[in-house]
């Protein structure tokens, strides 16, 4: 993209709402300028609500910035300096007040919270919302029963300001879960009014339009172009942001992102090539934040109900055959964590992500294909999410080139962003790219997500295994009670079933890395990944 498109481009969704191109770019309007974020990513929003069917990763963000929930994290410092989120201390963002009893908790809402219309928030838009969450089915559904949310049942209108949340059973995840992105709270007065008899939630109407309490709307959205956001005046969530307009444009060339940063036409961009990573932090013009995911990695999926990868020996000689070391050097250029390659005798930690044993031996990777009965290997699928090409798209060349080796010749399969999550979701893809970051950050979340066989829905590798769910049962249930010996047999349980199974190979925890010009100012880094516009200032 030629710089003189890109501002041509963001004047005109400037226009679309109803400010002009020179009260953004102009140097005589700094001011207003200053005021604006410009964001330029890989990949956009399929849809603005959470609770959507295939909802994608970019869709969070707008969640984020655009509703409310009751409750959100304090920060603290984090690895490499950088505000953090605190995984085990809340505050109110809706909620004035939080009151834990044995069996339920209690929420005062703050009496001047109102929705982007003007609308005042209710307890009777919370209960809409909470059971709008457990209903929806899904991704949604099964984020919410991860803390045992359930029932519709569960979420009580006491007075017009107060909430309570009945727990079904003591489970440590319950508070954690009311603070991540689906447990939005929605204007449901509006949204109802904009429901089918087909539709009841009005999920067709929250996919094209934000209605929440939020400190952002969205006032314009191309698919796959632009969303443009304004802030909103009247948010109570916290202080009101000093970001006024953000202009997040989708420009699928990491070397045009990089050429807009460079040229100061772009304020923020993330998903650039790690090498560019690297070489714009040596040359000290823009300021580069990495960290790493929080309880995640990138990791290559297998479908353990269909031949070959239903033979545990084709799993571990494919293990055996990713070059782990060349995707670091070549790829990720140090900005990643191995998850490979650990000493033969290293206890198994209680710990999440934590490297496995396996290293690159193409030697004892074809021993093992020929002991399962595949001498000569086969011929497979592998797919990534081509949102996230910058690093799927080496990452799947290497391994197809290593795997051709022991004689597996995979054909590249790139699959649209916008629809990844829902061929994912199918459970068919044979050999699959993904990472997984779980929101909560507890080892027993994410095998829940990813390794549980009941109706685990990041469960793509359609892994069955009774003493799996035993041990993360058991865990999830011996950390309610406080019962540290069990919950550290169960962790370790399932960490060593996992990575003797091995339906999913984990490769590297991914760093988040972002890069700004010198006058961006209050990245944080969250639990989903993505950015919250409400902490940034621009000098």
């Amino acid at each position: 993209m030629k710089r003189r498109d890109f501002l041509k481009s963001a004047t005109a969704a400037a226009a679309t709402t109803a400010v002009t191109g020179p009260a953004v770019f102009s140097p005589a309007k700094a001011q207003a300028r200053n005021e604006t974020l410009l964001i330029v990513s890989e990949s956009g929003p399929n849809n603005l609500d959470i609770h959507g069917v295939g909802t994608n990763v970019p869709g969070y963000e707008v969640s984020w910035n655009c509703y409310d929930r009751l409750i959100t994290h304090e920060m603290k410092t984090g690895p490499n300096g950088q505000p953090y989120y605190d995984k085990d201390k809340f505050k109110g963002e809706l909620a004035d007040d939080m009151k834990i009893d044995d069996m339920s908790v209690t929420f005062k809402l703050k009496k001047n919270a109102v929705f982007q219309d003007g609308t005042p928030v209710k307890a009777k838009d919370v209960k809409w919302s909470l059971d709008r969450a457990v209903s929806v089915g899904g991704f949604p559904t099964f984020q919410m029963g991860a803390g045992s949310l359930t029932k519709p049942e569960q979420f009580v209108v006491v007075d017009d300001t107060t909430v309570r949340v009945d727990f079904l059973k003591k489970d440590r995840l319950t508070i954690p879960d009311l603070a991540v992105v689906v447990p939005a709270i929605f204007n449901s007065e509006l949204v109802k009014k904009n429901a089918t008899e087909k539709d009841p939630w009005g999920l067709e109407y929250t996919k094209l339009n934000t209605a929440g309490s939020g400190a952002f709307k969205v006032v314009g959205w191309t698919a796959g172009s632009e969303v443009i956001m304004e802030r909103n005046d009247k948010w109570t969530g916290g202080p009101l942001p000093k970001i006024k307009r953000v202009i997040w444009r989708m420009v699928p060339s990491a070397g045009n992102r990089r050429a807009l940063l460079e040229r100061g036409d772009a304020d923020i961009s993330y998903e650039l090539p790690n090498k560019d990573f690297v070489e714009l932090k040596d040359s000290g013009k823009l300021n580069i934040v990495s960290t790493p995911f929080s309880n995640g990695c990138q990791y290559l999926g297998m479908n353990v109900k269909t031949a070959p990868f239903d033979n545990p020996k084709v799993r571990q000689a494919v293990a055996y055959a990713v070059p782990y070391q060349k995707i670091m050097d070549a790829v990720l250029f140090g900005l990643g964590t191995p998850l490979f390659g650990a000493a033969a005798n290293a206890p198994t930690q209680v710990a999440w992500p934590q490297p496995t044993k396996f290293n690159s031996d193409i030697a004892k990777a074809k021993a093992l294909l020929a002991e399962a009965g595949y001498p000569n290997g086969f011929e497979t699928t592998l797919s990534f999410d081509l949102g996230f090409a910058t690093v799927n798209e080496p990452v799947a060349v290497l391994i197809q080139e290593s795997l051709a080796q022991i004689g597996i010749k995979t054909t590249i399969n790139k699959i649209p962003g916008a629809n990844f999550r829902t061929e994912l979701n199918k459970k068919i893809l044979p050999l699959y790219l993904n990472v997984f970051s779980g929101w909560l950050d507890y080892p027993e979340y994410f095998f829940i997500w990813c390794y549980h066989g009941k109706n685990s829905i990041f469960n793509t590798m359609s892994y069955q295994s009774k003493d799996m769910d035993a041990f993360i049962d058991g865990a999830v249930n011996a950390a309610a009670i406080g019962d540290k010996a069990t919950y550290e047999k169960d962790v370790k349980g399932f960490v060593d079933l996992a990575f003797t199974d091995m339906p999913r190979i984990p490769l590297f925890q991914p760093y988040s890395n972002v890069a700004m010009q010198k006058n961006v100012t209050g990245y944080a880094y969250w639990f989903h990944r993505r950015l919250d516009y409400r902490t940034f200032a621009k000098s």
